[in-house]
């Protein structure tokens, strides 16, 4: 990737976060996830009834390395909400178990449904 081409990723990938209140960059789209990872965060927004946009990084290999530097996280999916980085897959499941997404987007008005977050939680209690 040259430099130009940096950049221009850059200024794409700062566009999509800036404009969107939760964006997903995925392997694959929220309907279609091409990878485990990205499925289960999809599934997890989807099930709680977030509106959110999803970016398929396999179709823009600028937007696949792009977006592990925009964050310096270096897997894919990520998550962000209100333009600031979220995690992956793991912090988001862990944040999804802890309640601490809940609040997170409650912080930061993003509506979603408490009583499908609260399912997903009685249903990974142990």
């Amino acid at each position: 990737m040259t430099a130009q081409d940096t950049t221009n990723a850059n200024a794409r990938i700062e566009e999509i976060v800036k404009s969107n209140d939760v964006v997903l960059f995925m392997k694959g789209t929220k309907t279609m996830p091409q990878c485990g990872f990205s499925s289960r965060v999809a599934g997890v927004l989807n099930f709680m009834g977030l509106e959110f946009r999803d970016v398929n990084v396999l179709e823009d290999n600028d937007i696949r390395q792009g977006i592990k530097d925009y964050s310096d996280w270096p897997t894919i999916p990520q998550l962000y909400v209100k333009g600031e980085f979220v995690g992956g897959c793991d912090i988001i499941t862990e944040m999804t178990l802890s309640g601490e997404l809940d609040q997170l987007l409650e912080t930061n008005g993003v509506s979603f449904d408490r009583d499908a977050a609260e399912k997903i939680r009685d249903a990974n209690k142990g």
